[in-house]
């Protein structure tokens, strides 16, 4: 049975630091792509940082030079150093696997890596506030 569990939220003031991290258990991530998604309050999930199997990574324009996606693949897990964290990073963040870094048939890589729909395995999220 494949689970995400993320881990490392908690309330930090601006300009603050954390680091999320998402473990995979029953499930092995090494030809696939990974990602960080987050949705607040009221507003749709969005794509914050993914990672392929070459270790390239893809960020949103909104957190390029603050937020840095990572993984291990004998911890088998992938984290998110998050720097210099803002009132509007606030919302529940969750960790997401797309196997072979395909959906629907079709082979994606780049900013199509930052479309929530495509990903197939989902963690339960954890939660980062930051406050002014």
């Amino acid at each position: 049975q494949v689970q995400l569990v993320e881990s490392g939220g908690g309330s930090v003031q601006s300009g603050g630091s954390l680091r999320l991290s998402c473990k995979a258990s029953g499930y092995y991530f090494s030809r696939d792509c990974m990602g960080w998604f987050r949705q607040a309050p009221g507003k749709e999930r969005e794509g914050v940082a993914c990672i392929d199997f070459l270790g390239t990574t893809t960020d949103a324009d909104f957190v390029k030079g603050r937020f840095t996606i990572s993984q291990d693949y004998v911890a088998n897990t992938v984290y998110l150093q998050m720097n210099s964290l803002k009132p509007e990073d606030t919302a529940m963040y969750y960790c997401a696997a797309m196997p072979l870094c395909s959906s629907g048939g079709s082979y994606y890589t780049g900013s199509a890596l930052l479309h929530p729909w495509k990903y197939n395995y989902w963690g339960q999220g954890t939660q980062v506030t930051v406050s002014s």
